[in-house]
């Protein structure tokens, strides 16, 4: 990098010496400035101006000057100086204290005056030479000398090179000393080592070094700057433990001095040290073995070694007797002569002994008390086992526990086992297998009844009891056989499983495919259809069963939800529109049932009437419109079916329910709940219509039926409104195909324009165009002669209708034609004519003589014009 901006510099010097006109020596003396003084710099300066004053102005002068130090300082910016032309060998010496030394200094120069060495003593004056030796014993601590010259043309007059120089002196011998007496040291108290250095420089190239054994321990330096000898020691301070004893220090000095000097060192002699404790017992809390002793396993440890007594509870006891498990407990260690006294719990281990019952009952889900003794130290840790798989008894045990078991005690000593059986007591479990079933009518069926329980659960069923139903019992499952199955099979089947802890019941229903449930119960008659105000009737009830142990309580009706007494029920037909006549009876398997009599007291309607919903004889084309038929003071409207006709044609019937109480808003009102009400109601049927123009002029009517089932019986008569004639308006339609959008007249052939439309109303027609024409009209009919827009509008009352036609004049050009083609037929029939007649006259009209005639020279038969002569001709002139 030097070197480059070295180059920089130079090319930059030659150019300015290119572009000032200064010559290399100029520039030469320019870089030389670098190296020199300011006041040596300043004076060469006038002396280089004062030879530059016969070339150049001083103007010029100055810009060089100027240029000459904006060169010179970039010189000194990258680092381009000037250095003294000397070289010392060797150029630094390391030389112990009153040993000689020898120094060439040689200059690489040739304008030199002489050189000479500044020494502190037996130094060099000058002398005119390239080199020069400086040769010395080393007696002083602070001996310096540099070689310098004197140039004889140069920036300096003189420059000069210092020898780097170290005097050095080492101890043959060092010595360590510590402040305990005889290197007895007590453990955990701080001690000092010293190791004494003597003479030595220079101190801030010592380096001390402590080992521990064979360990180096620790490393000493110093910052003493002096270079004459002195007495240096080096401290360790040092806390001993027991683990020491009997180790050893020392130390060792090292005078590192570089590479051009030696590495010296000196070791100490070993220091051995003597560490008292104690005295001390090295076990805390033993855990001993059963059958060995105290002595074995904590020992006493002291430096020197103590006599101690073992104490438990007060009393000597011998630590080298065998310990049993009932010694454990806590021991004193006393020491007489130090008054040490330690104390500590001792542990006796010994294997398990375990203690558990051969068998176990228990109830399930109930707290148990089994329990197992186990000793032992440790703590034996107890395992049980089920099947070969670690298991763990719970606080309540369940039957899935119960089983025999292997239970384990060990310690890290030892283990011991056994084997319990335990039986677990629970009430019957849950019935799973007794579900809801199907059967079809006379097929056979099973229901299983099955619970686990110790001790084994017995069973009784519940049911509706029938002939076809059989009970088995076997291996701990109750089975119900249904053979043949009918109605009163239906209905639900309890199964009680039981033993001495408890029961449990299940109820599944069995459903008879092809059958009715019903409740045994028979009503006579089972269906009562009764006129308003007519004879009253009586209906009875009773169980249907002959096997009096299904039924569990009486069988009464029930009237309007109050309960009676009575099997027999009375109807009254002034009154009872919704009596609501229940038979109940409780029975086994079935429990509370009852059968409701299918009583039914009706009235025709009094009237029935139609109208359009908003009071309209007429309706437009396509729109909705409602018709409403209200029958008056009819039960049960539930029943009543309305029927709609258009003429004599059924075009819509109401479903039941679709009717609606007349005057009645309120949907959630019970009041208007048709299905809900049996007495005599003002009923309306709605139905919306859309109507075309086909069905203009068409009745309405809408009749009342009561639809009540009658098995056998006349039903009553429907009642039918007066009809209701509706009338279909629709906008009028312009019939297109008599009058097409685009019509041509021939001028003088007028042309007649027929508008017809439908509509009802039936629809005005009208004629619109242009004032300036002059057509003739006549009611739809428009003859028109001229070109033009004729628009025909139709008008009733729902809307108006247009239809545009274009009317095209054309000239009448047969006239002409047909002039035109009787006269090319006369031209072409005169021209044929002529033709024709030409031919004629050459051919059929030729004349002939017979007089003199001459011979051709043709043959004798010749053709002429196609045809043959057969003998020959002359023409007559």
């Amino acid at each position: 990098m030097v070197c480059w901006l070295y180059f920089l510099s130079l090319s930059l010097s030659l150019s300015l010496s290119l572009s000032l006109s200064l010559s290399p020596l100029d520039v030469a003396y320019f870089i030389d400035l670098q190296g020199i003084s300011q006041k040596r710099r300043r004076e060469a300066e006038q002396s280089w101006n004062k030879r530059q004053k016969g070339h150049c102005s001083n103007q010029m002068s100055e810009n060089k000057s100027f240029l000459r130090l904006l060169l010179g300082f970039l010189l000194s910016a990258t680092g381009v100086h000037a250095s003294c032309p000397i070289e010392l060998s060797p150029p630094s010496v390391v030389v112990k204290y009153g040993d000689p030394v020898s120094v060439n200094c040689r200059t690489s120069a040739s304008q030199i005056e002489g050189m000479g060495w500044e020494a502190t003593h037996e130094g060099i004056s000058l002398v005119k030479a390239n080199n020069l030796t400086w040769t010395v014993n080393v007696t002083a601590w602070a001996t310096t000398a540099s070689c310098y010259i004197n140039l004889l043309d140069g920036p300096e007059d003189q420059c000069s090179v210092r020898l780097k120089l170290v005097v050095y002196t080492f101890p043959e011998t060092i010595n360590i000393s510590s402040s305990s007496y005889d290197g007895v040291m007590k453990e955990m108290e701080e001690y000092k080592f010293t190791c004494n250095i003597d003479n030595i420089a220079p101190v801030q190239d010592l380096r001390v070094v402590w080992y521990k054994g064979d360990t180096v321990h620790y490393t000493d330096t110093f910052n003493n700057t002096s270079k004459e000898p002195v007495n240096q020691p080096s401290v360790l301070s040092f806390i001993p433990k027991r683990e020491d004893n009997g180790v050893t220090f020392r130390c060792e000095a090292h005078l590192d001095l570089g590479p051009e000097g030696p590495h010296l060192s000196v070791s100490s002699q070993e220091y051995n040290i003597t560490v008292h404790f104690g005295p001390d017992v090295n076990c805390s809390d033993p855990e001993i073995l059963e059958g060995e002793t105290l002595e074995k396993h904590c020992l006493v440890t002291g430096n020197p070694y103590p006599a101690v007594r073992w104490l438990k509870d007060g009393q000597h006891v011998n630590s080298s007797t065998p310990l049993r498990r009932g010694d454990a407990g806590l021991y004193t260690v006393k020491d007489e002569a130090s008054s040490f006294i330690h104390k500590l719990r001792v542990f006796v281990l010994y294997g398990p002994e375990l203690m558990c019952p051969s068998s176990f009952h228990a109830l399930e889900y109930a707290p148990h008390n089994l329990t197992c003794t186990v000793e032992g130290y440790p703590q034996p840790d107890i395992i049980w086992y089920k099947d070969s798989e670690e298991v763990e008894l719970p606080e309540n045990i369940t039957r899935s526990d119960a089983g025999q078991y292997l239970i384990t005690a060990s310690n890290n000593l030892t283990s011991v086992s056994l084997t319990v059986e335990i039986n677990v007591l629970y009430p019957p479990s849950q019935i799973v297998e007794l579900e809801d079933s199907e059967v079809y009518v006379g097929s056979t069926m099973w229901l299983k009844c099955s619970s686990m329980g110790n001790p084994r659960p017995t069973y009784i069923w519940n049911y509706y009891r029938t002939s076809n139903v059989v009970e088995e019992n076997e291996d701990g499952v109750s089975l119900l056989v249904i053979n043949n199955a009918n109605a009163y099979n239906m209905g639900s089947y309890t199964c009680h499983a039981s033993n001495d802890k408890g029961n449990v019941s299940k109820t599944a229903r069995v459903t008879v495919k092809g059958a009715k449930q019903e409740c045994p119960i028979e009503i006579t008659p089972d269906r009562m259809v009764i006129e308003y105000q007519s004879r009253g009737q009586n209906a009875t009830c009773k169980a249907a069963s002959t096997d009096s142990s299904n039924v569990d309580g009486e069988i009464h009706w029930t009237v309007q939800g109050v309960k009676t007494d009575s099997t027999s029920w009375f109807a009254d037909t002034h009154k009872d529109w919704d009596p609501e006549p229940f038979c109940y009876g409780t029975f086994k398997g079935i429990g509370k049932c009852g059968k409701r009599l299918n009583f039914t007291l009706y009235k025709t309607p009094d009237s029935v009437s139609i109208h359009h919903v908003e009071n309209s004889s007429s309706v437009l084309e396509k729109s909705e419109f409602k018709l409403r038929c209200d029958i008056t003071n009819v039960a049960p409207a539930q029943t009543l079916t309305v029927l709609w006709y258009r003429g004599d044609e059924i075009f819509e019937t109401s479903i039941q329910g679709s009717m609606q109480v007349t005057g009645c808003l309120s949907g959630n009102n019970s009041d208007c709940d048709i299905s809900m009400i049996r007495s005599p109601l003002n009923v309306s049927s709605i139905i919306t219509v859309t109507l075309n123009r086909t069905h203009n002029g068409k009745t309405f009517r809408c009749v009342a039926r009561l639809d009540l089932e009658l098995d056998g019986q006349q039903s009553p008569p429907n009642k039918t409104s007066d009809p209701l004639n509706i009338t279909v308006n629709y906008k009028p339609t312009i019939n297109t195909t008599m009058l097409p959008k685009t019509i041509p007249v021939f001028r003088g052939y007028p042309e007649d324009l027929v508008c017809e439309a439908d509509g009802h109303p039936p629809p005005k027609i009208q004629w619109l165009y242009s004032l300036e024409k002059k057509p003739d009209k006549s009611e739809n009919k428009l003859t028109v002669f001229e070109a033009g827009i004729y628009n025909c509008s139709a008008t009733n009352d729902v809307d108006t209708v247009f239809y545009e036609v274009e009317v095209i004049l054309k000239e009448d050009y047969l006239p002409l034609i047909a002039g035109f083609v009787a006269v090319t037929v006369v031209v072409i029939s005169i021209i044929f004519l002529f033709i024709y007649s030409i031919y004629y006259k050459n051919t059929r009209m030729r004349r002939y003589s017979l007089k003199n005639p001459k011979l051709s020279t043709h043959n004798g038969n010749v053709a002429h014009n196609g045809w043959d002569m057969q003998f020959p001709m002359t023409k007559l002139s």
